[in-house]
Formats: C-alpha cells, structure tokens, sequence
C-alpha cells in the first residue's frame, strides 16, 4: 500500500472516576493523503499494561461509539480499533478511555484488519510533518495501570493464554517468492554457465557445423575452439569446464544458434519434394527415409530451434526466489458460547414440567497421524479429529490434492506462491506477508468450519454407541418478573498466530518425468496383466509337416510320433512249381498283395525269374501285356495296381517252367486320411503341451504381478517421501551439471564389469562389489570420477536436500504417446500419485543459509572462487538475503543453527529509544521506553532493515543484530554498534527475537466441545 499515514493526538476530555481513578477519553486523528486508502478497520496497537476500558460498558459515550477494544496476550498488546472512512473522507479519530494520568513515552502502532482474513497488517506512519515514516512511534498516552480490561459479562472468563503455552501445536509453514528481474538485469553476456552450458549440448552440433556457420556467428578463435568442441558425440572428459563456456558472449551464443537453426531449415527445403510434402503429411511416418535423431533433418532441426527458443527464455525469466520460513502456532485460549440450543421461557410464578430426552451418539474418528522427516525417524499417533492443529494439517493435504501446489520433503510445512517486484523488506507490510496471512486464515478457517460439520453430523463408523437419557424437570419462576432460560453450546477457543523466523534464497529449475524410474515398476506390472487373458494356439495341424514337426516338438519338449513314411517301398514275392509236363500254360495262380493302412500303390513292377530258356517259357499275366524284355530281366509294369490301397490280387500262368519266382516291387505313398490323421495326433499332443506351458506362465505371471502390485504399494511414508527426495535430487543434479553428467562414468563401470567372471568375482548386479574379492579399479578409472567430486560436495552442502520444495505439473507436459499410460496410473499414497503422473516439475532449489553468494557465483560462473561482474543482480540479491537474515532472525535455532539462546517462552520483545547512536568498537548502553522481557546473552535487532544506503547498485542496511552485556532500571548495554541509528528524529525500535519469530499476524479460531452452558435472563419486563 502506498499510504502516507500521518497521527496526531487530539485533546483529550473527562471522563469520570472509576475506583477512585480518574479517567478520559483519549483521541487520536490518522489521516492520509493516498489515492490508495486503508480499509477495513484501522487500529492502534497499544501496551497491554494501559487500562483501556471496554466501551460497550459505556454505550451512552458518543464519542467511543463504533471503537473496539482487543487484547493480544500473546503480543501483550491492546488494539482499539475502528472502522475506516470511504473515500473521500481522508481521516478518522479513535477515541478510549483510559486513566488520564499521561505518559509522553507510550509505544503505539498503526495496523488495518483484512476484511477477507480478519488478520493485522502493520502500517508505517509519522508524528511529525517531515518527519520519517516507521512502524513504530512514540507518543503521549496514558500511563500503565495495574487494571486491565473488564470481559464481557455474558462470556465465561478466558484464562490467561501465557499458562496454555505448554498446550500450544505448532505448523510449519512457508511462502514462496519468486523475485521478478528487469529485461536489462537478466540479459548479461558473461555468466550465465549452467544455462550456456545446456544449450551448446542440446544443439547436438555435427561435425564441421561450426565452421559452416562461423562467418554468420563473428566469433573469435577461441571462443570459436569452444564451441567446436561439442560437435559430434558428446564426450564428458573431452568437453570444456563450464567456467570456459561462461565467458562465452550470450549474444555470439544467439548468433550461433540462430545460424544453426537456418542452415537445418534450409537442408528441409532441399529435400526431395515428394519426402518433404510426406514429413509434412506426416512428421512420424514410419516411411521416412531417415530415422535415426542424430542424422534426420527434421529431428535435427526441431532440437535446434526449440534449443535456442528455450536458451532465450532463460533470460527472461529469473530462477531467483525467497522462500519465507513461518510457523503457525495454536494456543487454547478458553471456551466461548456458542450457538442457542433450547430457549423455556417462564412467565412471573409460571411452573412447568420438562421432559428432558437427549439422545445422544457418540462417535469418535481418529486419524493416524505420520511424521515422516529425512532425518531417520518416524512418529505415529492417533489424535481426535476436532484438535485444529490436526484438522489444519490435513485440510493442506487435502488442499494440496485439488490443486497444483508445492510438496517439501523436510520441514518447512505447506507452501504458499507470491510474486516481487524485487529484493525488499520481509516484514509484515510485505506483499508476501498479505498472502501468507490470506493463505493461513483461510486454512484454519476451512479446518474449523470442516471440525465443526462434522461434530454435527457424524459419519465416521470406527466407534458409535448410542444412549437414551430421559428425565423430568420441574422448573418454577418464583419472581414476580418474567425469565428466560437459555442453553447454549459451548467453543473450544484457539489463539492462532502467524510468525516468521528465516528466509532462505531459492533457485528455480524445471525438470521433466521426474518420476521416470519409479514408472519402469508400473510398466512391468502393465505388461504383466497385457500377458493375462484366453489362453489361444496359433498353430493348425496343416503347419505340422514331415519338414517342421521336429522343430516344433523341440519347442514345446514333447515327442512326437514319426509321420507316416512316403513314399514308402514294399515287395511280394510268389514262387511255383510245376509238376509233369509244362509244355502248355498249367494253372493260374494268385499272388495276394498286402498294402499297409494308409497307405496306396503309386508304381508297381514285376519280375521275373523263370528256371527255363527264354525261348520255351511263358507267363501270363492278368491285365497286363508281357513284353519280351521282361524275359531278360527288365521290369514289368503293372499299370492296373497304380491307386490302389488295401487287398490286391495278381493272377499268373506258366509254361515251360518247373519252377520259378516273381517279385512285385511296389512304390506307396501315405494317403491325404493318414497324414491328416498324424497331424491332427501331433497338434493334439504340441496343444496340451502348450496350453500347460501358458497356465504355468500365467500362475507365474499373476505371482510376479502381485508380488510387483505388493512392492509398489505396501512402502511407508517414509520411504516414499525419501524415494520421491532422490529423484528430484538426481533430476536436478542432470539439470545442473548436464545431460552428459554420468553418476558413473562408463570407464569406470567398465571396470566394475571387467571384474565380473561366470565363477563369481565382482557382484555388479546386487551392489556389493565392495565386499567382493579381487576386484581392481585402477586409479586412472577413478580419475575421470573424481574430475567431479569437487562440484558434487559443493552442490550437496550448498543446497538443502533435505528439505527441496517442488510443484509437480500434470502429465500433458510428458510426451503424448505416454498420456494414456501416464493417466491410468493409481498408488494409494496421493502424494506418491500424483508424483507418478507428473509429466514434469519445478524444483525449487533452497539454498543453504550461508552458502547464498556461493551458490550465484557457480550457476553464474560455473567454478569456484570465480568472481561476478559489479553489479550483478543475483549477486545482490544473495547478499541481501544473508543479511536479512541475520539481522532480522538472530537466536533462532531453525533458521539460525548457530545463534545464541532463545527466550524460553519463545516471545519475541520489542521496545523503542531515542537516543542517537553512533557506531563503536566498545559496549555501548542505550535509554529505551521499556526493558520488559529483555535478557543478558541473547541478541537484539536495532533499526529496520529499510534502514541503509545503496552503494555500487548494492543495498546496505543499518539494521543489526548485537549480544547483550547488561539490562538496567530503563537501559540496555549492547556488546557494540557497526551502525549509526538517529532515534532523536524517528525512535529507533529494538526488538529481542524468541524462538517463535516475529509476529505476522494473529487471530482466533474456535472448534466445538461437548459442553453446555446456561444462562437465565431475568430483564424481560423491560423488552417492549
């Protein structure tokens, strides 16, 4: 807000004596001179120990009329408040009553109420004309009192909230900011190194594609040497260090890129038209003469332009940021009434009769509750559903399903996103504070709207008994003026504030399938169930031939019978004897033919063999022609047989002969019945064979995928939050040092397998090679490891791992041919799921406390002790991180592991002094307003960190953080002072942090009980 708040005291009048005390009505004039007014309620912030009557005791005041009066016991503050003016009025007086005793030193504070949040923001203003406008003011005021305000009558006392500390629960809690850079401030020529260094490699640069674009590029020699050197594969050991790619200009980088892309481009058109008009149709046709990324035009162009378009964003947009550490912290602050229940109204000596039946349904829900951290250890414990606290965290969690917000692996809790301008003050007037506020009343309002719905309406089932308690009450009015009995619920009162104790720079990178790993477990079990289904033989009994029946029975492990011989040869032989005179043909004889099953007669050829001369012997036979030739020895074909299958006959006569034989060669082939018969046998045998195979399988297979199915899902919290930690951390880790980092450089895992031996050796499967015998690395494989382990300690002490905050984004920023999968992907973890269905994620690096310029200088610079430009805009911005830090947050054991002692009430105190301070060597005492709270050995912040000057581009603030020495009646000794503070013209505040931090904001949140309360009003003869 760009309000100028200017306050001035107005005369005060008398009031009256209350107690023997005289009292008046204080008033105060806010004005302001902005376009921009305040709005909501406006208040003054005033001690606690000022004995500020409640002004609904004094409704006939016309001057306190619309003035509210709040006490904060956790600030120790009074706020009387009141509503602001519309526009055009520019001014409101707030009027109290108070002891008119003065006091011309009374700490007062301006704040304005949230009209969405209800939550206080701190405005700067000023006394005086000309004088500077601060957060805090000395004015006069009235004295302190031992009084304090009366509560109201028709509430139940609230006990003092500093004795329910030891009940209080605490919520991390963190806001995101991410810094926003002039166009001027992020486009720089040097440095630059990681996203350099990226972009030279996604180019994929052949060889001589340098030298092709060099005149368009007008580089140097050397830089020109550099950049060669990522032609062709990529060689980690062969490329240059990232400090050399730094000093590269970002705009000979452009040029380079630009050339390239227009070189390819034209490659594309000097294609082959009908190939180009084809990749056009079809940019992933598998008809494409070229498929291979590193030689295809087309592929090759693509990863040229999108290269260059993604190195030119990179100077548009900052991954600078602050994440701002706070804490929620809930106290029970009493019990309030609540809603009306029952109302019995009785008229003067009116009895009557109630019959009191309450039914009442217990049900408890209990919700398991895990913290996990990365620090070795889990806890589990079972908590009521209406405790806030518990409600708060998982109304986050529930929050955090619906919509794409951050996951933080270690313990800074939920996470809100806010934007800057630019580095500046984090304090409660902040654009982030006003969002962190929103975000966290908003939370607890929903948790305590959601406790209080579901006190009402029961829908849990774990434990439910249910009791009827009937009784008769006779309630009589003994007065003579009417009454009302009233029974009303009862609230559970929480004090909820909002504290912030560290800030921590942050460094943006995007990374794509983060869960790419996790995914490989998802897509065996994917390609398990594809393999369930009806068990089907492709195989028909026509495929079984005599040439591959072998071959198929090798396959299966079975035997099979051999197939039916063919062609397949048999001879009958007939002899004969003749008796007495063979002169003429004697009798016929029969020769029987046996022909196997399955079987037919494809040839058949007779023979001879007659113990005569040729010349006087003769044969006949049936159907067929003898010829001379059969005589000497030649075969005789026997046509008629040809097809023939079973039982044959052949008759013969001879003469001339006494005795002789006669051979019938047949030739068979099997019958299309018998090799349809050995094949459908075979099939039947290869098909119970392969039908037990595939139930095997399948039983296997469904084993695989339930023990796949156990693995993915029977993993605690802890270990899945760790697993999700390591991705992100290996992704980022390519991210940072390149996609051609290897975590093990191939030499030296080819050393590991040179070990391996089938007789045992090194075990590289299971990672125990460090326990295996005989195993050698010699030391040059170990030297290309070691070339990075300099920067791999650097990178994982300069950034918290443990606690990395990342936002997953949905799986349509994956590759489309993986959507389908990707969307079917379920774990019951909903965090884990929605990790495994991330097509990419932002990782928001947070940078370890003291490592911030450390950290710019690498990414910048890509070495070590390198050195930014003046002037660098990161480099400020890291500086003024720490600095704010430690100054803002001194003594805070988590955002200051190394600070001093903390209160143990862990409040943080805050006074103002007038005195003008000047920097010195030596313990310096100052006069300050009150010394409350302040003890000796914790430290003190003096001034605002608005306090300073700019030198070089480069903000300084005055503000400081010094140890206390002494606490005196109205006087702090500091242990010295770096800085000048002039409290003569603006009182300079001094405030002791507590653990908690400092305070953003506060307000009150109430859950339900299951008490009762009654009240009985008696003034009803005065209602009209």
């Amino acid at each position: 807000m760009s309000v100028s708040l200017k306050l001035k005291m107005a005369p005060k009048t008398a009031f009256r004596s209350i107690d023997g005390v005289d009292y008046c009505v204080w008033a105060y004039r806010l004005s302001w001179d902005a376009v921009d007014a305040p709005s909501g309620r406006l208040a003054l912030a005033l001690p606690d120990s000022i004995d500020i009557q409640d002004p609904a005791r004094y409704p006939d005041e016309p001057a306190i009329k619309g003035t509210h009066v709040v006490r904060s016991q956790a600030e120790n503050r009074l706020y009387v408040s009141t509503a602001a003016p519309t526009a055009p009025q520019s001014e409101v007086t707030i009027s109290f009553i108070a002891p008119a005793t003065p006091d011309p030193m009374t700490a007062v504070s301006i704040v304005e109420q949230d009209p969405n949040t209800d939550s206080w923001t701190t405005l700067p203003f000023s006394v005086e004309a000309g004088a500077d406008a601060a957060a805090g003011q000395a004015v006069e005021g009235s004295a302190p009192e031992t009084a304090s305000v009366v509560a109201a009558s028709d509430s139940p006392q609230t006990p003092d909230l500093v004795k329910a500390k030891a009940a209080s629960r605490r919520i991390p809690k963190a806001t995101l900011v991410s810094v926003q850079f002039s166009p001027e401030q992020l486009f720089r020529e040097q440095g630059a190194a990681i996203e350099k260094y990226n972009f030279l490699q996604r180019l994929n640069l052949s060889p001589g594609e340098v030298d092709d674009v060099a005149a368009a590029v007008g580089a140097d020699r050397e830089a020109l040497s550099t950049i060669r050197a990522f032609e062709g594969p990529a060689v980690p050991s062969a490329l240059p260090a990232a400090r050399e790619v730094a000093s590269l200009d970002t705009s000979i980088l452009l040029s380079l890129g630009a050339a390239v892309v227009e070189q390819r481009k034209q490659h594309l058109t000097e294609l082959d038209p009908v190939t180009a008009d084809q990749w056009r149709a079809d940019p992933d046709s598998s008809d494409a003469p070229v498929t291979d990324p590193a030689t295809n035009p087309k592929i090759r162009y693509h990863h040229a332009a999108a290269a260059l378009e993604s190195f030119r964003n990179a100077f548009k947009v900052s991954p600078i940021g602050l994440l701002n550490l706070e804490r929620l912290e809930m106290s029970p602050a009493g019990i309030q009434r609540g809603e009306l229940v029952a109302t019995i109204p009785l008229a003067p000596k009116e009895r009557t009769t109630v019959s009191h039946k309450e039914w009442s349904v217990t049900s408890r829900e209990f919700t398991s509750i895990v913290t996990d951290s990365l620090e070795n250890y889990s806890e589990t414990g079972v908590t009521e559903n209406s405790e806030l606290a518990q409600a708060t965290t998982s109304q986050t969690t529930h929050s955090n399903q619906f919509n794409i917000n951050a996951s933080l692996s270690g313990s800074y809790g939920p996470v809100t996103a806010t934007v800057s301008t630019g580095f500046g003050s984090q304090d409660s007037g902040s654009q982030s504070a006003t969002e962190s506020r929103r975000h966290a009343v908003t939370t607890t309002r929903t948790a305590s709207s959601r406790v209080k719905q579901e006190h009402k309406v029961t829908v849990s089932t774990s434990a439910v008994t249910g009791s009827l308690d009937a009784s008769t009450r006779v309630l009589e009015n003994a007065g003579n003026n009417p009454i009302r009995i009233d029974y009303f619920s009862l609230l559970r009162k929480w004090h909820v504030a909002l504290f912030r104790y560290g800030l921590r720079l942050t460094y943006d990178i995007a990374v794509p399938e983060p869960a790419a790993t996790m995914r490989a477990l998802y897509a065996q079990a994917e390609e398990l169930r594809s393999s369930q289904g009806r068990f089907e033989f492709g195989l028909a009994p026509v495929d079984i031939t005599p040439e591959s029946y072998r071959d198929f029975a090798a396959l299966y492990s079975v035997v099979l019978a051999d197939p039916p011989e063919d062609p397949k040869e048999v001879s009958v032989i007939s002899t004969y004897t003749e008796s007495g005179d063979t002169e003429f043909f004697g009798r016929v004889r029969v020769m029987e033919i046996h022909i196997p099953e399955g079987y037919k007669v494809k040839q058949a050829d007779l023979f001879f063999n007659l113990q005569s001369d040729e010349h006087i012997a003769g044969i006949l036979v049936s159907r067929v022609k003898v010829t001379p030739e059969s005589y000497r020895g030649e075969a005789l074909r026997i046509g008629f047989l040809a097809g023939c299958q079973g039982e044959q006959f052949l008759m013969y006569a001879t003469k001339g002969s006494p005795s002789g034989a006669l051979e019938l060669d047949l030739q068979l082939s099997a019958t299309p019945a018998a090799v349809s018969s050995w094949q459908q046998q075979a099939w039947a045998v290869l098909f119970g064979a392969a039908q037990a195979r595939y139930f095997a399988a399948q039983q296997k297979d469904q084993a695989d995928l339930e023990a796949l199915t156990a693995q993915i899902s029977n993993v605690n919290t802890l270990t899945l939050r760790r697993e999700e930690n390591e991705e992100i951390m290996k992704a980022a880790l390519k991210w940072i040092l390149g996609p051609a980092f290897a975590f093990m450089p191939d030499e030296v895992l080819q050393a590991f397998v040179d070990q391996k031996s089938p007789q045992g050796g090194v075990d590289i499967e299971h990672g125990s090679t460090a326990q295996s015998t005989g195993f050698l690395v010699l030391p040059e494989n170990w030297g290309v490891m070691l070339k990075y382990q300099e920067m791999i300690k650097f990178i994982n002490e300069a950034i918290e791992w443990e606690n990395v905050l990342y936002f997953v984004y949905p799986y349509f920023w994956d590759i489309p041919f993986s959507w389908s999968f990707i969307r079917g992907l379920r774990h019951p973890d909903a965090t884990r799921e929605a990790f495994l269905r991330a097509g990419s994620a932002r990782v928001v690096l947070t940078v370890r406390r003291g490592w911030e310029e450390a950290w710019v200088t690498f990414v910048e610079t890509g070495g070590f002790g390198e050195t930014l430009i003046p002037g660098h805009p990161y480099l400020s911005i890291a500086r003024e991180v720490q600095a704010y830090d430690q100054t803002n947050y001194p003594g805070i054991p988590p955002a200051n592991p190394g600070g001093g002692p903390t209160p143990d009430d862990g409040a943080s105190v805050s006074t103002i002094t007038t005195d003008n301070l000047a920097p010195s060597a030596n313990p310096v005492t100052i006069t300050v307003k009150s010394i409350d709270g302040f003890r000796v050995g914790y430290r003190a912040v003096i001034g605002r960190y608005d306090d300073g000057t700019t030198v070089g581009g480069t903000f300084r603030t005055d503000q400081e953080s010094q140890t206390i020495t002494a606490v005196g009646t109205r006087t702090i000794t500091l242990e010295r002072l770096d800085h000048a503070h002039n409290g003569s013209t603006s009182p300079t505040s001094v405030r002791q942090t507590g653990e908690a931090g400092h305070l953003m904001a506060e307000w009150f949140e109430y859950t339900p009980t299951p008490g009762t309360d009654i009240a009985v009003t008696s003034d009803l003869a005065t209602i009209v």
